[in-house]
């Protein structure tokens, strides 16, 4: 019975926002055209990211900082990396801006793509 518990799966939880989300420093209302921008993307517990060196991350943890604010843990795999992790922060401005500040590379805006 512990071995069968040891063994069963974790689930990651799902981010707490969705959708395509274009890199944009404009404090505009509204959903804009990402079809020349960096753009991450959150579907359940998966990121992808159209620009950056990892293309697909996979959510590990999520936890509540504060009221619209998400310490967040994704994990990656690439050819040469297997199981890597990444940590930041994820803070939902408003309904069409979002920030991740990243432990390395700073501060990213995100506006909701269109």
């Amino acid at each position: 019975m512990l071995l069968l518990a040891l063994s069963a799966p974790t689930f990651a939880a799902s981010y707490p926002v969705s959708g395509k989300w274009g890199q944009s420093a404009s404090s505009e209302k509204g959903a804009i055209d990402c079809s020349k921008l960096r753009v991450i993307a959150f579907n359940g517990d998966t990121r992808t990211d159209s620009k950056g060196g990892v293309p697909a991350f996979r959510n590990k943890s999520i936890t509540p900082e504060a009221p619209g604010r998400y310490r967040v843990v994704d994990e990656f795999t690439t050819g040469q990396i297997r199981n890597g992790h990444i940590n930041y922060t994820l803070r939902q401005v408003d309904a069409d801006h979002i920030e991740m500040n990243m432990q390395q590379g700073g501060m990213l805006k995100l506006q909701r793509c269109k």
